[in-house]
């Protein structure tokens, strides 16, 4: 009994330390040590993360089936702006982590400036389409007049306040690639909570404040995200981050910045190319009328909260194989991504068994349709089926990421998502009459596909001679 006991204490103590983020070093020691200390303030960022669809998606369900589609719609479009920010902070976190790895802290700090000016040019560009025009970008994604009318003031807002979110994820990426993951964790739950807290006041009304409906779930997380950003400046001006920034240092440089954009030309078009396929599978799910998106759209929020730890150990594996590739050790780089593909699978599997056991009684506490229920249920255990090959796929395709190889990954999700999962998709649902199922076996058969092409290519080391 006292083996185990210890054993536990030294788990318990572990935990502490990862999220503290005591290690600051991930160039040399246990491998199995470094992923556990990167993955484990990733993972709690990346749920947090997903805590606020989670929650904006729970008060808002109240408010009727055609809102709970406008806030899928509208987080829809929001994706393509997740992907210019997630694109840019996977060039950042490479090139940051790049530098760490070579003892360069003064030049990693540079480039960091260089991510924050470009994150603040691309989301005034969008803000400014996002206000004049919320209407429209409803109508394009299928919304009839009646949802448009109840959801446009929640996709204005959200789109028109998107700097909040480039610059929380560019930040947050930053720290990441310094290996600084427990500070970006801290921020986020800052942001959650106030999200929490404003979410029912803004909705619902509380005393001197009205009720703003679904546009109130728009206003609360704006609100809590800003004031996660005004954080994450204050930490890089003062804080205790091994990136510091000084008023000095906010000038644009060239160089940098066409560096920046190199690396991150190949982030953005993978999750373009990953978002609008994304964006046209609602598409083609509203076809098939409000409950059956309205499922779905509860299906995806919830396959998102458990996708996200997941993804947190792929952004463990990029760090890893940035920093090790910096300080030369492009074998230590490799075992990284094993292992943490390995833990990956493992998680991901126990999730899916849980999501074919309980499919109906998790969409159930976001909506009593039964309609609504049934179609989340399905897609709920469709995807879940295909989740062990999307966990190798992600650790992989992120580990070519965080060597600098933007590229291999965006030629692997064009032909997966565009060439295959699209118009598989399309045929299957629309031309041979499948329905939703055509589209849930298409998402689940590109994921696999994907994962396969990974690997092999990862295999041939080409990765290894990228220099950025």
């Amino acid at each position: 009994m006292g083996h185990h006991t210890s054993k536990f204490q030294k788990s318990l103590l572990f935990l502490k330390a990862a999220v503290r983020g005591e290690q600051k070093e991930f160039t040399t020691g246990s491998i199995r040590r470094a992923v556990f200390m990167l993955s484990v303030p990733m993972i709690l960022e990346m749920l947090m993360e997903s805590i606020f669809f989670l929650v904006d998606a729970y008060f808002v369900s109240s408010l009727g089936a055609d809102a709970i589609a406008a806030v899928g719609l509208t987080e829809s479009v929001m994706t393509l702006v997740y992907a210019i920010a997630i694109g840019v902070s996977m060039g950042v976190t490479s090139i940051v982590a790049r530098r760490i790895g070579e003892k360069k802290v003064k030049e990693a700090s540079k480039s960091a400036v260089q991510a924050i000016l470009l994150g603040v040019g691309i989301s005034v560009i969008l803000s400014i389409i996002g206000i004049v025009f919320p209407k429209e970008i409803l109508g394009v994604m299928g919304g009839d007049a009646e949802l448009i009318e109840k959801g446009y003031g929640y996709t204005q807002i959200l789109l028109g306040s998107n700097i909040t979110v480039v610059l929380l994820f560019l930040i947050n990426a930053i720290f990441r690639g310094a290996g600084d993951a427990s500070v970006a964790m801290k921020v986020l739950i800052f942001s959650n909570v106030l999200n929490i807290l404003l979410d029912p006041v803004f909705i619902f009304g509380f005393g001197p404040v009205p009720a703003f409906g679904v546009k109130g779930a728009a206003i609360a997380t704006t609100i809590g995200r800003g004031s996660a950003v005004i954080c994450q400046f204050l930490i890089l001006f003062y804080g205790t981050s091994k990136i510091k920034i000084q008023i000095s240092d906010l000038v644009f440089r060239l160089k940098l910045m066409m560096n920046l954009l190199r690396v991150s030309a190949g982030g953005i078009g993978q999750f373009i190319i990953g978002t609008s396929s994304w964006v046209l599978l609602m598409r083609i799910m509203s076809e098939f009328g409000s409950e059956v998106l309205a499922g779905y759209t509860i299906a995806v929020r919830v396959l998102m909260f458990t996708l996200m730890p997941s993804w947190g150990m792929s952004n463990a594996a990029a760090t890893l194989v940035g920093q090790n590739l910096g300080a030369g050790a492009a074998d230590r780089a490799e075992q990284s991504v094993w292992k943490t593909g390995k833990y990956n699978a493992i998680f991901m599997f126990v999730v899916s068994v849980f999501y074919l056991l309980c499919a109906e009684m998790i969409i159930r506490i976001f909506s009593d349709d039964p309609l609504v229920v049934s179609s989340g249920a399905l897609s709920l255990r469709m995807i879940a089926i295909g989740y062990v090959f999307y966990a190798y796929g992600m650790v992989i395709i992120q580990s070519f990421n965080g060597a600098g190889d933007t590229k291999t990954p965006t030629i692997i999700n064009f032909f997966c998502f565009w060439l295959f999962q699209v118009p598989f998709a399309y045929i299957m649902a629309l031309v041979f009459d499948w329905g939703v199922m055509g589209v849930l076996i298409a998402i689940s058969l590109a994921e696999a596909l994907i994962a396969i092409i990974g690997i092999v290519i990862f295999k041939k080391g080409n990765w290894k001679k990228v220099t950025i």
